[in-house]
């Protein structure tokens, strides 16, 4: 899975990716800083069913800290936007070719309103602008790849041809089949424009990160933000804060589980300026209850995306592998996806063999089209 970073230039995208992953990156308050993409593993964070069974886990695909499990996603942080990307200005071209593979957008908003439409710095501009002018490029830019499709495709004979061609000429966009069909349903390829949006909007859900909440600015920026778009996810998000939060957590001076509050370990470790920075952060997160950054994830995640976790075993009475690994693996699944999904998630030589499947709380057998549940621990049988 990858998550793409987006927005205009100059908003917070690279201090986000550096927050959600702790990789140096370069940070400055010009345009285009970043040129070519920068790609890194963050995580969504869920509660891990280790507590559930009363076990010791012993993830090899994951991380399990005090019964959070970290899942890795892949990250992209992608050149900045500005009106026009889809007909090449700025970087634009690059930018939408680095996103192709995205399966959801974080959309970074600088809610102060302290950069104009280009990454410049001004006063009091209006982030609503920022918010409908990338999702307007990014809708053309759709448009501009369906039109180029139609093109090729000539003229199907059947419903079922002309959704096959299409798979085939969007599948550079990783547009599924499926959502082909969704789309279809609901509007016909004669309307272009239309076909296009709502191809975006499916295959890549968008939601807004209204970062620098930390600005008096901001905040109320961001207010305005949730009422004149309630169709929209909208996360106050302050990447700075999640970075000085997590650099303190590494130097042992706070307790931090992102996407939480935190504790200071040691106040006489701490001169009187980590301390009032510290104090701003906390009545940021009893505000807003975090940083924001661990939320756009999760939400991209679980609530764009509707992914559920699973975890496959080996053994439904040990919870383990082969090796003994005690709930090795946590898989994040589409909402939907069957047994047989799962079998071939793990390997395709297991879902070729798939003979059933065994649900590790009840010890039922379970068929290949069981649509698998967030939490579902599952052995998978297979023939020899």
């Amino acid at each position: 899975m990858i998550i793409g970073i987006c927005g205009k230039t100059n908003v917070g995208k690279s201090s986000f990716f550096k927050a959600a992953t702790m990789i140096d990156v370069e940070i400055a308050n010009r345009r285009f800083v970043t040129i070519n993409p920068n790609v890194g593993i963050g995580y969504v964070i869920v509660d891990c069913v280790c507590k559930e069974f009363g076990v010791k886990c012993n993830p090899k695909n994951s991380i399990c800290k005090n019964g959070k499990r970290f899942i890795p996603i892949k990250l992209v942080d992608v050149a900045g936007l500005i009106p026009g990307a889809h007909e090449g200005r700025g970087l634009g071209n690059k930018f939408l070719d680095d996103l192709r593979q995205a399966s959801a957008f974080i959309h970074i908003v600088d809610a102060s309103g302290l950069t104009d439409a280009e990454g410049n710095p001004t006063q009091g501009y209006d982030p609503s602008f920022d918010v409908e002018f990338v999702k307007e490029e990014i809708d053309l830019w759709f448009v501009d790849v369906v039109k180029r499709a139609l093109g090729k495709i000539g003229k199907a004979q059947s419903k079922a041809e002309l959704i096959k061609m299409l798979a085939e000429q969007l599948s550079g966009l990783e547009v599924k089949k499926e959502q082909i069909e969704a789309v279809l349903e609901k509007v016909w390829i004669s309307d272009v424009e239309n076909f296009a949006r709502t191809i975006r909007k499916i295959s890549k859900p968008m939601l807004i990160a209204a970062n620098k909440i930390d600005l008096e600015q901001a905040q109320k920026n961001f207010e305005i933000l949730k009422e004149k778009f309630k169709d929209l996810i909208i996360v106050p998000t302050s990447a700075d804060y999640e970075i000085a939060l997590k650099k303190a957590a590494e130097a042992g001076l706070i307790d931090y589980l992102p996407g939480n509050d935190f504790q200071i370990l040691d106040k006489s470790k701490l001169s009187e300026q980590q301390l009032k920075a510290l104090e701003k952060i906390k009545a940021l997160i009893e505000k807003y209850g975090s940083t924001g950054v661990q939320d756009c994830l999760n939400k991209a995640v679980f609530e764009l995306l509707g992914y559920i976790v699973v975890y496959p075993v080996e053994d439904e009475n040990k919870l383990c592998d082969k090796n003994g690994n005690i709930l090795p693996d946590a898989f994040l699944m589409p909402k939907g996806s069957t047994a047989l999904d799962l079998a071939f998630k793990i390997h395709t030589e297991i879902g070729e063999k798939f003979v059933a499947a065994i649900d590790a709380r009840t010890k039922k057998r379970l068929s290949k089209e069981y649509v698998l549940k967030n939490n579902d621990v599952i052995r998978i049988m297979t023939s020899r």
